[in-house]
């Protein structure tokens, strides 16, 4: 009996750790813990797919509960702050700010990420880094809690960023928060970074509003989706926590398009060479000019001869600059905010963020580019009980060291 119980738990064993071990670069940060979390990452994804695939709930909505009943074990951080959850021209926000309302202060207003459909902006991680930079900038923070996928899709969750960023940049509103109006930034990480971009383009050439973000952050934001064979996207297609695939599905669940697309989106069937409605935007993601050589390294660019040209005239959002920020004209990135971009070697949207530094740049946008050689997706949301890495701790440091510097 003792030699059957040592035989299955020998098995069950082997069994787990064949399950959590991924071959990962030598360079990433802290690769065991990174394998674990990963692990369960792709346990609660298969779940959300079992559950999906027999019709009990979306895959999203049981992703996303996971999510949720991790976060709200982990403890409330810088208690000082004060939180308010309220709403802004109709979108649900919640307002942090430190103790006081005697002297002007700066403010950041922060997107959460998540693929437009998974996140919980008011608790755990994100609850943490706002009390974090309120803290530390001495700073009202606003976190948008917008609606996610599936319940709503593009242009929902910009339009509703948008709204909320409007409101509080009204003269009045600053005021009420006590926030000097020359020194807001707007703030995002990966889907947020998105939003983030998206909304400072538009605050950026909007003559409506007399106040303009001073700053923008972008934290390894996702901001094309033309071409899933980047040089990252090909050297990081299997390093987690964000896939490939998983991201060609997080934009087929933005777009509210088909998901059985995922396999030619992923092949750049969308972005074949005969398709003519690509000409204008090709310039704008070429990363063969717009990276620089040690990033290229071996990678060649995967444009098919012939591809799928009804997927571009079914879901014309992936030529939207509104939903793709790569994608603006020279004159709308001119008129954007000074910019901090951060970015991780090992993460299939480096370039994404990389090119769009590029972009700015050549549009006369000064740009600091902050590159961790040894960062992975998602890690500024694992600088927090109890998730540590010391990437994403030296992560959220500098880039509120920069806020606090240029802010």
């Amino acid at each position: 009996m003792m030699k059957l119980l040592c035989s299955i738990t020998l098995l069950l064993s082997v069994a787990v750790a064949y399950y959590i071990y991924i071959p990962l670069p030598r360079a990433i940060s802290e690769q065991w813990k990174l394998m674990v979390l990963d692990a369960t990452f792709r346990g609660v994804v298969s779940m959300g797919d079992v559950a999906h695939s027999l019709g009990l709930s979306h895959s999203v909505h049981v992703i996303n509960s996971a999510i949720v009943n991790f976060e709200s074990l982990v403890p409330i951080t810088n208690q000082e702050i004060q939180a308010e959850d309220i709403l802004f021209d109709g979108v649900h926000v919640r307002v942090y700010h430190p103790p006081g309302r005697e002297k002007l202060r700066r403010a950041v207003m922060f997107i959460h990420g998540g693929g437009w459909a998974l996140g919980a902006p008011k608790l755990g991680s994100y609850d943490s880094l706002c009390r974090q930079m309120a803290a530390d900038l001495d700073a009202v923070v606003v976190t948008v809690d917008y609606h996610m996928a599936p319940d709503v899709h593009f242009p929902v969750q910009y339009e509703e960023c948008v709204q909320a960023a409007k409101h509080f940049l009204r003269p009045e509103v600053l005021a009420q928060y006590s926030v000097d109006p020359e020194r807001v930034a707007v703030c995002g990480d990966s889907a947020g970074g998105n939003l983030a971009a998206a909304v400072a383009q538009r605050i950026g050439i909007d003559n409506s509003t007399s106040v303009k973000f001073k700053l923008q952050v972008l934290i390894y934001p996702v901001l094309q989706a033309l071409d899933f064979n980047t040089a990252s996207y090909q050297q990081n297609q299997n390093v987690p926590i964000l896939y490939r695939k998983l991201m060609a599905r997080f934009w087929l669940e933005y777009l509210d398009a088909d998901p059985d697309l995922v396999h030619s989106i992923i092949m750049n069937k969308h972005t074949a060479q005969d398709q003519r409605l690509l000409s204008l935007n090709r310039s704008k993601l070429n990363w063969t000019n717009l990276l620089p050589k040690r990033l290229i390294k071996h990678y060649k660019p995967v444009f098919p001869l012939t591809g799928s040209p009804g997927i571009l005239k079914d879901l014309p959002a992936l030529l939207d600059a509104r939903a793709a920020p790569l994608l603006a004209e020279d004159e709308v990135l001119r008129m954007a905010p000074r910019a901090y971009i951060l970015t991780g070697e090992h993460d299939v949207l480096r370039d994404d963020g990389m090119m769009y530094a590029r972009r700015l740049q050549l549009a006369g946008v000064s740009v600091t580019n902050d590159h961790y050689e040894d960062g992975f997706h998602g890690c500024v949301s694992f600088a927090f009980w109890p998730c540590y890495f010391s990437v994403g701790i030296r992560a959220v440091q500098n880039y509120i060291a920069w806020l606090d510097e240029h802010l």
